[in-house]
């Protein structure tokens, strides 16, 4: 790729950034790297009735925790280290405002564009009656002629109705019996008639641009030279493909990716569907401004960043080999546009799990205590609350805690699975699992119990190696099932037949706790 590669994200502050528009951000990035480019963040927020407080912080945060960094974004941003404001900026379209109407009035000058006067009931009344004859309104070649426009009227009613400040937008002017030859990254080549577009408009009457002018001037003053976004933006291709021609401007090459689809693989993925199934559709949780509904996200679930990433990578992309774990730095030297599919990806929530679990187990126990030491803190304040004790727990030192998450991070997706793999190794069980106590504790077993705590108090080092040799020996020697000890006295160190290594659990809560443990498993079964 000869050309200095610049691709842009550009979404909209309408709401929380759904997890297809990171995936459009990301596929934006990955491009952007492999070819030693440059990635822009702009914000498109020319429909202010749209525009939600807090939305545009919420976007960068998302793409932040993602990992997914700008190089250019706008100056109140703060992104990163090398976002910068250069000669292609400001990058929030409001701010851009100014710029505009002259390239919509240039389009007006070169026969391209036009002036439309018509009133919203003179509009609605033909949708209306299109719909009672059984067709479509569409305001185009085969009836502006019939409408309010500077095509039917005259240059001097024209310039009345402009200096008598009436009401206009600017429309487009789509050609009649053509066929556009378009061509998609993604989707190959694309022919499209020309006879059944419409006449969008380009600029409102409230003085600002619509998305389809605004999107092509600024892609074309940053030097965007592709531009890759999601599917549902294809209709828009022939009308954009136009404006560039209009212009007499370079065009950029287009990819359109795949939609993301629910998890039966029919329709497009939507808030509801992740409400409905129980996952969030949101990187992060989003507390909308307005209502106070609060949406879950991935990050508040306890998913890792780098595990959204691979996740959303593979929707609508594959590297061509049996590898699926990939880290940015991999992503970015196998991804190619060609290897994107053009049939939507269905969105499965048990493969991110699948992912997060494998980033689980690349974590450092020490990162994983830090993060899993506030649960236990909590936990244990409410046991204490419940049971009413006078004097608070202890605090649980962190180096504990670390040690624990070695014993039990390979079976835990998320931190917030550690306290029930755990809770053994914090506080003693209240209870037993009733179905389990009828299977361990039989007739023998209370003495069984009784003799192998004077084995535990002869131990005097309590290591789990000592551990295993002396009660092991003593099961071997006295040729005692094992299950007629293991199962009981795993039962009274946990309050269930799960967890663990017995003998790990022991040495973990020393040999004081594990006596205490097992007599009161005694006294109560």
């Amino acid at each position: 790729m000869t050309k200095n590669v610049r691709v842009r994200f550009a979404p909209s502050p309408t709401g929380p950034l759904h997890i297809g528009g990171v995936r459009t951000a990301l596929f934006n990035y990955l491009f952007a790297k492999k070819h030693q480019g440059t990635f822009v963040l702009r914000i498109e927020d020319t429909d202010q009735t749209r525009y939600v407080e807090g939305a545009e912080k919420y976007i960068v945060d998302a793409l932040n925790w993602c990992g997914i960094l700008f190089d250019e974004a706008p100056t109140s941003t703060a992104f990163s280290a090398n976002s910068k404001n250069e000669t292609f900026g400001p990058y929030r379209q409001s701010e851009r405002k100014h710029l505009y109407k002259q390239y919509a009035n240039d389009l007006i000058a070169s026969g391209n564009a036009y002036y439309a006067f018509d009133t919203a009931e003179t509009l609605n009344f033909h949708r209306k009656d299109h719909e009672a004859k059984g067709k479509t309104f569409i305001y185009n070649w085969h009836n502006r002629l019939k409408l309010s426009n500077s095509l039917s009227l005259s240059a001097e009613e024209v310039k009345a109705k402009l200096d008598a400040g009436d009401d206009y937008v600017i429309r487009f002017k789509s050609p009649q019996d053509e066929t556009l030859h378009l061509t998609d990254i993604i989707r190959g080549d694309i022919k499209i008639d020309t006879n059944i577009l419409d006449d969008k408009v380009l600029f409102k009457s409230d003085g600002m641009p619509t998305y389809h002018l605004a999107n092509i001037v600024d892609d074309h003053l940053m030097e965007i030279t592709h531009v890759i976004r999601g599917e549902e933006w294809l209709p828009s291709l022939a009308l954009h493909y136009q404006l560039y021609k209009a212009f007499g401007w370079e065009v950029p090459e287009f990819a359109h990716l795949p939609l993301i689809l629910k998890p039966t693989g029919k329709g497009k993925l939507s808030k509801r569907d992740g409400d409905k199934l129980g996952f969030p559709v949101f990187p992060l949780e989003w507390t909308d401004p307005k209502s106070n509904d609060i949406s879950r996200g991935y990050k508040e679930d306890g998913y890792f960043p780098e595990a959204m990433v691979n996740f959303l990578a593979f929707l609508g992309w594959n590297p061509g080999t049996e590898q699926e774990i990939f880290n940015l730095d991999e992503l970015i030297e196998a991804f190619d546009l060609s290897r994107v599919n053009k049939s939507g990806a269905r969105f499965d929530p048990d493969k991110i799990k699948w992912f997060n679990h494998h980033y689980m187990q690349e974590q450092s126990h020490d990162d994983l205590a830090e993060l899993f030491k506030p649960i236990v803190d909590e936990k244990l304040d409410i046991i204490v609350s419940e049971t009413k004790q006078s004097t608070p727990h202890n605090d649980v030192d962190v180096n504990y805690i670390s040690m624990v998450i070695g014993l039990i991070k390979e079976r835990a997706t998320f931190i917030s699975d550690f306290w029930g793999l755990s809770h053994f190794f914090f506080q003693a069980p209240e209870t037993y699992d009733e179905k389990a106590s009828k299977k361990a504790f039989k007739e023998g077993t209370k003495e069984l119990m009784l003799e192998l705590v004077s084995i535990i108090n002869t131990i005097e080092d309590f290591s789990v190696e000592n551990l295993q040799t002396k009660i092991k020996g003593w099961i071997t020697d006295n040729e005692i099932g094992f299950g007629k000890v293991m199962m009981p006295l795993r039962l009274a160190l946990v309050g269930a037949l799960q967890g663990p290594d017995v003998f790990d659990i022991m040495f973990m809560i020393g040999e004081g706790e594990s006596v205490k443990r097992i007599e009161a498993a005694i006294a109560s079964l």
